[in-house]
């Protein structure tokens, strides 16, 4: 699958390696019952791609990438776009865009800084269960 999302749906893009990137990224699958979004590793074949074709970085890691309509949001940014499409009262935490982005990415950078640290890291990146492979780009 071509990393291109069409209204249908959006792709997370997020570190395989780390735990809470993967934790997050089943939090997102359990409580995406539209199954709007879809993923792919940044270490991934796919996800080296869309990087290198938008002009991100192909290493270090430290933000989730959303893109969603043709455009892309990074970290705290994507984290809400992501909380507003979710099941449930997820929605209201987007209330918190208004915070200037320099202070909401702020945290996220702290958090994404210490991820590995206070989380733990896998050595591969995950591989999708059966049941949702249909939502990983490779």
């Amino acid at each position: 699958m071509q990393p291109k999302p069409t209204a249908d749906y959006a792709i997370i893009f997020f570190d395989g390696v780390c735990n809470l990137c993967n934790n997050a990224v089943n939090f997102i699958i359990d409580r995406d019952s539209k199954r709007y979004f879809r993923y792919s590793a940044l270490q991934s074949e796919a996800g080296q791609r869309f990087l290198k074709e938008h002009g991100l970085k192909t290493t270090d890691f430290d933000s989730i990438v959303l893109y969603e309509d043709g455009k892309i949001y990074e970290k705290s940014t994507a984290a809400l776009r992501i909380a507003k499409k979710l099941d449930g009262l997820y929605i209201v935490l987007y209330v918190f865009i208004v915070i200037p982005k320099k202070i909401r990415d702020f945290f996220y950078n702290f958090i994404a800084n210490n991820r590995y640290k206070w989380f733990g890291r896998r050595d591969e990146c995950r591989i999708p269960t059966p049941e949702l492979k249909s939502l990983f780009l490779d």
